[in-house]
């Protein structure tokens, strides 16, 4: 997964924090290494890789490299740079309810995968096995989302639950334009009402990528969607 041109001229101009940076760049390292789909990775992988942590400690600073760690993926969450996805995995017992945070670039191909676990649709097993080592598996197997799902153990079932991360309208101006003043924050509640999550990210995005960053901007992209489609 080589670096795209989108990084330099759009994300590493607005990135300012050494933790969000170096997150981001260990990510495309990890997963260019992956195989098969969809491609990413485990907070418990991040969390116990041992070149991110070196990467991250920092002489001088006092906090736990898990936290700056944490740091550095909700500020490229609130970039919109990544998407993370939460599967509760419910067991027997609620003492035995797992859940497993996996992390995917914001691309098209992502966002596909993370609109269909929404759907309802299938989930690759891969994501259940914190512990699996995705090169291995050659061919993809998929289960139902909100089904019973992978055995763990005979004849033991679990269901699952998918919850989706995402920035909110609030955060995206934020992060992309500014700060909000009391009359923008009520287009904005409008807006979030009115136009699908996907519209408004993309949105944003469009608008970051031809550097017009305005609110006016954005709601005319929205507007011309919903009059002529996208």
């Amino acid at each position: 997964m080589p670096i795209p041109e989108v990084f330099f001229t759009v994300l590493l101009p607005e990135i300012e924090d050494n933790a969000e940076l170096k997150v981001t760049l260990h990510l495309f390292w990890l997963l260019a290494q992956k195989k098969g789909e969809p491609r990413c990775c485990s907070e418990q992988e991040l969390l116990a890789d041992r070149v991110l942590q070196r990467s991250l400690k920092r002489r001088g600073d006092p906090r736990p490299v898990e936290e700056r760690l944490r740091q550095g993926l909700e500020k490229s969450l609130a970039r919109g740079t990544i998407l993370r996805i939460y599967l509760k995995v419910m067991g027997d017992d609620s003492d035995d309810d797992e859940i497993l945070g996996w992390y995917f670039f914001n691309t098209a191909r992502s966002r596909k995968v993370v609109t269909e676990l929404q759907g309802g649709e299938m989930v690759p097993v891969r994501l259940l096995d914190m512990q699996q080592e995705r090169a291995e598996v050659q061919n993809e197997v998929a289960v139902p989302a909100g089904g019973h799902v992978l055995p763990k153990g005979p004849d033991r079932l679990h269901n699952i639950h998918i919850q989706i991360d995402r920035p909110n309208i609030f955060v995206l101006y934020e992060q992309n334009i500014g700060l909000l003043s009391p009359l923008i924050a009520d287009e904005l509640r409008d807006a979030a009402d009115h136009y699908p999550v996907e519209w408004i990210e993309s949105a944003f995005r469009e608008a970051v990528q031809q550097n017009k960053r305005n609110w006016k901007y954005i709601r005319a992209i929205l507007r011309r969607w919903e009059t002529e489609g996208r």
